[in-house]
């Protein structure tokens, strides 16, 4: 009798356990999510080449959807980009719609070309604020034409070659030009 007494209590016990488990990591998976949340909207506040009350995130499990209209498929690709670059997210599903789709045949390719390079100079200095070991408020990035001029002071070759790597493979990046100076 007394052995069942103790299988009995064992196994509620064990239970018990698991359950609590399963909900704590419940809460960090939820806590994380927010957190992530909380950056993507930031990140899209902070941008002055997207209306971000327009644009709504949805995280789960760090995948960010994003919802919403946007004014073209520029500022679309812009707000998947600053997005994919934080911390945490896994993916990215957006969703956002073009309010006038008319409105993409009537930029010309200059016009075009600047957004561009906006949204390069954009997503770089939001990558670079992102990681760690690159001193972003000492770096300037100036992109003409997929072209990007990286100028400003780091503090190791390491930093340095991080800070042209992240460049290197940034969308639509076609060349970087390193004016870095190594300080030490």
């Amino acid at each position: 009798m007394k052995s069942i007494k103790t299988i009995a209590l064992s196994t509620v016990l064990l239970t018990s356990s698991t359950i609590a488990l399963a909900d704590q990591q419940s809460w960090k998976n939820e806590s994380l999510d927010a957190w992530i949340d909380g950056k993507a909207e930031t990140t899209l506040l902070l941008n002055t080449n997207l209306n971000s009350f327009d644009i709504n995130t949805d995280v789960h499990s760090g995948v960010v959807t994003l919802t919403g209209a946007v004014d073209s498929d520029l500022e679309k690709s812009l707000a998947g980009e600053l997005i994919a670059g934080l911390d945490g997210v896994k993916e990215v599903e957006n969703d956002l719609s073009i309010l006038d789709e008319n409105n993409q045949a009537d930029l010309d390719d200059k016009a075009l070309s600047a957004l561009t390079d906006a949204k390069i100079t954009t997503v770089l200095k939001t990558r670079f604020l992102m990681a760690e070991d690159v001193s972003a408020m000492d770096i300037e990035v100036e992109t003409t034409n997929n072209v990007v001029l990286l100028t400003g002071k780091v503090t190791s070759d390491t930093e340095h070659d991080l800070a042209m790597n992240i460049a290197r493979n940034t969308e639509d990046v076609t060349k970087v030009i390193d004016r870095l100076e190594i300080i030490q």
